[in-house]
C-alpha cells in the first residue's frame, strides 16, 4: 500500500491514537529508506537531470519543486507542502523528505559544489532594486532598512514586533540587503545593526536579534528549505564568501566580496549569535549578551557547531551549544566572539571606527585568503549536507513540538 494511501486513511496527525501514529510512522519510515537508498546511488544523475547537466543555477526551492515534478515520490509535492499553513504539530513532516534530498545532493562533491554556487547568485529582487539603490543609496525592504553613507552600506534590522526574531520574511529581506550592498559599486564595507525597538520592555533601545521566531515555528511558518537552509546557504554564506557573478568575464574572481561589521546592542540570541561568526569585525555594547539556546529549543544552531570551535575551541562551543550558556559582553570569554566591547553610549563612535578600519584597499584580498584557510568551501558543504538531514528531523521531534506549543500558549496568555 502506498504511503500516501496509508496517511489518507488516518485522522489528521494531531488527532491520531498511539496505534495510528505508529502505522503512519512505519509507512513514512519505509518510504524514506527507499528514497535514501535511491539517492545514495543516483544523487548526481538526479541533480544533472534537474539542472540540465549543471548548466543552470537553481536555488534550493527550485530544485525541490522540480525534483517533485521530475521524480514523483522522491520529494514532496506542492500539495503536500501546503501543510505549511498548519501548526507544526499538525503536519506529516514532509520536509524530512526534503532533508533527505538535500542531504544527498549537498553530500555529493559534484552536485553539492554546484548547488553551493547556485545559492551564492544574487536574488532577482536584489537585481531589480540595484539600479535604484545605486542611485539613491537607500532602500526600505520591510523588515530591513539600508542606507549608504561614507562608502558603507548600513543594514538595520527593524522588526520591532518580535525584537528582530527571524522568520521567512526577514531572511528574504536580509538576503536582498546583503546582495545590494555587495553589488553596489559605491559600497566598500557593510554594517549590520539592530534598530530602535518599540517593544514595551525595550522601547527606545536598539536590539540586535532575539534569534528564531518561535511563534512562527509553532505556527508552521519556519520552513526547512525557504528559511533554515536558505539562511545558511544564502545570506550568511554570502556575508562570508560574497555574491557569485561568474558570467565568463570576471577572471580575477567569481565573487564580489566586501568586509562586514556587526554592532550588537542588547543581545544576540540564537540566530543572532550565529550571525556574528561570519563577520570580520564585531563590536558589542558592554551591557549586551550572547547565547545559543538551540539545544534547549531542540534544534541545531545552523553552522555554529561547525564554526564555533575555531573561535573559542571545543570547550566553549560545547558550553554555548549543549548547555546554552549565556556570555555577557563584559566577561572574559566574550573576547572569543567579539572584537571590541564599549560602553553603550560609545557604540556609534566605535561603529564608525570599525568601518574605517576595514576600508583599506587590501582588506578584501586578505579576508578572502583568511576565509579560505579557516573555512574551506568543501568542509562547509559536507557540514551542510548533514545539517539538512538532522535539522529536518529535529523540526518534527516530539520535544520540539511540545516546546513550541508551550511557548505559543504562554505568548497567547500574555497577549490576552
Amino acid at each position: 500500500m502506498r504511503t500516501a494511501d496509508v496517511l489518507a486513511a488516518l485522522p489528521e496527525p494531531q488527532h491520531r491514537s498511539p496505534g495510528q501514529r505508529a502505522a503512519a510512522e512505519g509507512a513514512k519510515e519505509s518510504a524514506r529508506l527507499l528514497r535514501h537508498t535511491f539517492l545514495g546511488a543516483h544523487a548526481d544523475a538526479v541533480y544533472d537531470e534537474l539542472t540540465d547537466g549543471r548548466t543552470r543555477h537553481l536555488k534550493l526551492a527550485e530544485v525541490a519543486a522540480l525534483a517533485a515534478l521530475r521524480f514523483p515520490g522522491l520529494a514532496p509535492t506542492p500539495e503536500q507542502l501546503a501543510e505549511r499553513t498548519r501548526p507544526q504539530a499538525a503536519k506529516e513532516g514532509h520536509e524530512i523528505d526534503q532533508g533527505i534530498l538535500f542531504h544527498h545532493l549537498l553530500g555529493s562533491p559534484t552536485a553539492g559544489a554546484h548547488l553551493i554556487d547556485a545559492m551564492l547568485t544574487p536574488t532577482p529582487r536584489a537585481l531589480a532594486l540595484l539600479p535604484e539603490y545605486t542611485r539613491t543609496g537607500a532602500a526600505d525592504l520591510g523588515s530591513v532598512r539600508m542606507e549608504r553613507s561614507g562608502g558603507a552600506s548600513r543594514v538595520t534590522m527593524c522588526r520591532d514586533d518580535c525584537l528582530n526574531a527571524e522568520d521567512g520574511r526577514q531572511v528574504e529581506d536580509m538576503e536582498t540587503a546583503v546582495d545590494l550592498a555587495l553589488l553596489d559599486p559605491r559600497t566598500r564595507v557593510g554594517l549590520v545593526r539592530g534598530g530602535v525597538m518599540t517593544h514595551p520592555r525595550y522601547a527606545g533601545r536598539r536590539v540586535f536579534s532575539a534569534g528564531i521566531n518561535l511563534k512562527s515555528l509553532h505556527a508552521g511558518g519556519i520552513s526547512l528549505v525557504d528559511f533554515l537552509l536558505r539562511r545558511e546557504l544564502g545570506y550568511l554564506h554570502k556575508l562570508l564568501r560574497g555574491v557569485l557573478v561568474d558570467d565568463g568575464t570576471h577572471w580575477r574572481s567569481r565573487t564580489v566580496e566586501k568586509p562586514w561589521v556587526a554592532a550588537v546592542d542588547g543581545f544576540a540570541i540564537g540566530g543572532g549569535a550565529q550571525l556574528l561568526l561570519v563577520f570580520d569585525h564585531v563590536i558589542a555594547a558592554a551591557d549586551s549578551f550572547l547565547s545559543l539556546p538551540a539545544a534547549q529549543e531542540g534544534i541545531v544552531p545552523g553552522a555554529s557547531n561547525f564554526r564555533l570551535r575555531r573561535f573559542g575551541g571545543t570547550r566553549l562551543a560545547r558550553r554555548l551549544v549543549l548547555a546554552g550558556e549565556k556570555i555577557r559582553a563584559a566577561e572574559p570569554d566574550a573576547r572569543f566572539l567579539v572584537d571590541r566591547v564599549v560602553e553603550p553610549e560609545a557604540m556609534d563612535e566605535a561603529v564608525e571606527q570599525g568601518l574605517a578600519r576595514l576600508g583599506g584597499s587590501a582588506v578584501v584580498a586578505n579576508r578572502r585568503m583568511l576565509n579560505l584557510a579557516e573555512e574551506p568551501v568543501d568542509e562547509f558543504r559536507r557540514y551542510m549536507a548533514e545539517f539538512a538531514l538532522q535539522q529536518s528531523l529535529r523540526l518534527y521531534a516530539d520535544d520540539v513540538l511540545d516546546k513550541v506549543g508551550r511557548f505559543s500558549a504562554r505568548s497567547e496568555a500574555v497577549s490576552a
